[in-house]
């Protein structure tokens, strides 16, 4: 898939707003905007902190804030276990 760049504008008629309100709510409008696609899947948690420059675990604040888990609900029990599995064996592969 091929890089797309994504340039966001909208027209609200609103007077009298500080520069600082606007550049607050625009802020805001940004990691609304990457949120929504990481919830949808088009983007990755670590794409999204990248986008919003911020760390991980502000990141996963934002997520919690935003209701978005971070655990792909999709996955059934038994690949959640197939997948702890291999990680302990990668791990106990790279302690001995």
């Amino acid at each position: 898939m091929g890089k797309t760049t994504l340039k966001m504008q909208f027209h609200l008629p609103i007077e009298n707003i500080s520069q600082k309100h606007q550049t607050e709510a625009t802020k805001k409008a940004k990691a609304a905007f990457v949120l929504e696609l990481l919830r949808q899947g088009d983007i990755s948690a670590g794409k999204a902190a990248e986008l919003l420059n911020v760390s991980r675990w502000k990141l996963s604040e934002l997520m919690a804030d935003a209701g978005i888990s971070a655990f792909d609900e999709s996955q059934t029990a038994e690949t959640l276990q197939a997948e702890v599995d291999n990680a302990l064996k990668d791990f106990e592969k790279n302690t001995i």
